[in-house]
């Protein structure tokens, strides 16, 4: 009679909840009409309670349609943002658990018709046990992500809804919990159960009647990724303790030995499977694609590129290896490099990250792929790359160290204002992946704005190099006032010296002593002077056709008392430039070759053809330098490995020969030597190369 009244009067609360919802819900509210139909099941499964008992098959039935209703309830929540996307990373969830709770009706058949005594009723009352409390687990799961992850406005409107989904599937699972430890039920369990479900029916109808068509959901990351933990380790503790009470209905040694089993099989999974990094990345990859709208979660990754960008250099590591560092750890790879221009313009290696072992040629990109990189912002998926796939035409232009290295995965232009700063390439992830428009989005994104770091450190660096020039012409204006005074000085006792002295041999002697010292300090002042010229800012207007041997000759003789020096010459190479600045040029590259080499073993110096081009060749086998010296601060103003040294002599000598249509060519290792070279245009291509130009602009002036 209690369970009658008690019943009768949740079926009535079910009537009324329905009735409110119908007519005062939220007409926009998706899950509105599947709110109904769940409350009317749930009435009718109550009102079968009330007439037929607990026990009977259509009870059971009405029971497992009523909770199929509510998991469409749930579904239809992740929708109410009016976009079906919402609804894809969440269908095959709410499907398996719709699968799980349909099993509920062989075994509710089979109880039926099976006779009370039969020893199997038992089982098939646990296992339909197991399958409610997999089926709350799993609802609660989606429940907590639903709202963990809604925004602060959305969890007011869901929150009456929320709480009386999770008391109802809390309460399932308590029940059933106590059904599968005693094998049966209790009458008053189930009036219990009515009295949860009319608190049910009353949360329902208060949160039915709030507006929600600005409702927009949030998924958290975290919050999704602890309750698939959550749900898992339910999963797992709920199978092991099915394994289990399955194989203690062996009997014997049997039984000890299919118990044994289970527990090695579970230890083996625990401590082979969980610790691996690449299975962890491959759940975690695997649960982004198909749990999540966005792969991405991009207030946490933006937080990290910032973090990783701009934090204080750590040691040796710098701004472009934090660059690359950057990059990677958004798209989950765990090696990189940084590709960057130099002063010609060229694309050279930057720095790298845990990549110690491609090699990268010296002119790493050609012009006409980074023209392309700026005009079409292209990122290169080398997976794509691979199949031939052609996006525009880069395909040709990719050299060959790229598409050869079957590690590499992506490469991303950093653009600043149109221009290519720089090119970050990325090795394959763990989890390989082909990239989608949410890798390219992001990463060009980011790209960018490694790019602006960049060239906001390129601009410091010119302007602290700017300071720095300034402050090196002030002194060197005071030094240079300082030795005319002196030589004005040498120049006056010089001519008291020829008018008053007395022998003749002293004379002669303090005459020469002067003379010299006057040239030298001339000269030092001529030499000083170049450094208020601009740099590079040769006319041609001092230049003249010379011989590279005679000039080679010339350092041979200069040097030879301090220093042994090696000569080699393949005859007369006459080139067009400035002898006394190349002369000066090649002084202070022989002077650091003898300063590195120890002992008295000989700097070469060779002079010969190469093409259209004189070419001279200083080589030493003394400590050599390290790669990362030569590649960032060789030729940098104010850069020295000497001690007390200016670091003024490799910039001055390159600049010079660079003003004269020049280069200069190092290579070096450290413990074997360096290897300097200086080209210089013969007479003859510098003659054609001058007539060439003037006959396209001639050309041109004729078009116009």
């Amino acid at each position: 009679m209690l369970s009658f009244l008690v019943f009768g009067a949740a079926a009535i609360a079910c009537a009324l909840a329905g009735v409110w919802v119908f007519q005062k819900g939220a007409r926009e509210r998706t899950d509105r009409k599947a709110m109904v139909i769940a409350i009317g099941l749930t009435g009718v499964w109550c009102l079968c309670v009330a007439s037929l008992g607990f026990v009977h098959v259509l009870v059971s039935l009405t029971a497992v349609a009523s909770s199929l209703a509510w998991l469409y309830v749930l579904f239809k929540l992740f929708s109410n943002d009016g976009r079906d996307e919402s609804l894809r990373p969440i269908r095959p969830v709410a499907f398996s658990l719709g699968f799980v709770e349909l099993l509920q009706i062989p075994l509710v058949l089979l109880l039926a018709y099976l006779p009370e005594q039969a020893g199997s009723r038992a089982a098939i009352i646990e296992t339909s046990a197991i399958l409610r409390m997999l089926v709350a687990v799993g609802a609660l799961a989606l429940l907590h992500n639903l709202y963990g992850g809604a925004a602060s406005t959305s969890r007011k409107l869901l929150g009456w809804t929320s709480f009386a989904l999770a008391l109802m599937w809390a309460w399932s699972l308590n029940h059933h919990l106590i059904i599968y430890i005693t094998d049966t039920t209790s009458p008053e369990l189930e009036i219990v159960r009515a009295l949860v479900t009319v608190v049910v029916m009353l949360c329902l109808g208060l949160g039915a009647n709030h507006a929600s068509a600005d409702l927009k959901f949030r998924p958290s990351r975290a919050v999704a990724f602890q309750s698939i933990s959550l749900g898992l380790i339910a999963i797992y503790l709920v199978g092991m303790v099915f394994l289990a009470e399955l194989a203690g209905r062996f009997s014997g040694d049997f039984g000890r030995m299919v118990q044994i089993g289970f527990l090695l099989t579970g230890a083996l999974l625990t401590i082979v499977w969980l610790p691996s990094k690449q299975v962890r990345r491959w759940a975690r990859v695997e649960a982004l694609k198909h749990l999540f709208k966005h792969r991405y979660d991009y207030r946490n990754e933006w937080i990290r590129f910032t973090h990783t960008i701009g934090r204080k250099d750590e040691g040796e590591r710098g701004l472009q290896e934090r660059a690359v560092q950057s990059l990677a750890d958004i798209a989950g790879c765990q090696a990189g490099l940084l590709l960057v221009r130099d002063e010609d313009g060229r694309m050279v290696l930057g720095a790298r990250w845990r990549w110690p072992d491609i090699a990268v040629p010296g002119d790493a990109l050609p012009d006409e792929l980074i023209r392309l990189f700026e005009r079409e912002q292209l990122i290169i998926d080398f997976g794509e790359v691979r199949r031939g796939v052609d996006h525009h035409g880069e395909l040709a232009m990719l050299p060959d160290w790229l598409t050869e290295r079957s590690s590499l995965w992506a490469a991303i232009p950093l653009l600043h204002h149109d221009r290519l700063v720089g090119l970050v390439a990325l090795a394959r992830p763990d989890v390989a992946r082909p990239l989608d428009w949410e890798d390219f989005d992001l990463l060009s994104v980011a790209g960018q704005q490694v790019a602006s770091y960049l060239a906001e450190q390129a601009g410091q660096i010119a302007l602290n190099q700017a300071s720095q020039f300034d402050e090196f012409n002030r002194r060197m204006a005071f030094v240079m006032h300082d030795i005319k005074n002196l030589s004005s000085q040498m120049s006056l006792l010089l001519r008291n010296a020829e008018r008053h002295a007395d022998n003749p041999e002293f004379r002669k002697d303090m005459l020469v002593t002067l003379r010299n010292s006057t040239d030298k300090l001339n000269s030092m002042l001529a030499r000083l002077g170049r450094y208020n010229a601009p740099a590079g800012g040769g006319s041609g207007a001092g230049e003249e056709e010379f011989d590279l041997a005679e000039v080679g000759r010339d350092l041979k003789k200069r040097f030879d008392n301090a220093h042994p020096i090696k000569l080699r010459s393949n005859g007369p190479c006459v080139v067009l430039g400035e002898p006394e600045a190349l002369s000066q040029a090649l002084a202070h590259i022989v002077q650091n070759a003898i300063d590195a080499t120890a002992g008295e073993q000989p700097v070469e110096v060779e002079v010969s053809l190469d093409g259209i081009r004189g070419k001279v060749t200083v080589l030493d086998h003394g400590c050599g330098m390290a790669p990362g010296f030569v590649r960032k601060e060789l030729f940098k103003p104010f850069m020295s490995s000497k001690e007390g040294g200016f670091g003024i002599g490799a910039y001055e000598a390159r600049t010079m020969i660079r003003a004269m249509g020049g280069r200069i060519n190092v290579e070096s290792q450290e413990g074997l030597g360096s290897r300097f070279e200086v080209c210089l245009p013969l007479k003859a291509a510098s003659s054609f190369m001058e007539a060439n130009v003037n006959a396209q602009k001639h050309e041109s002036s004729e078009a116009a």
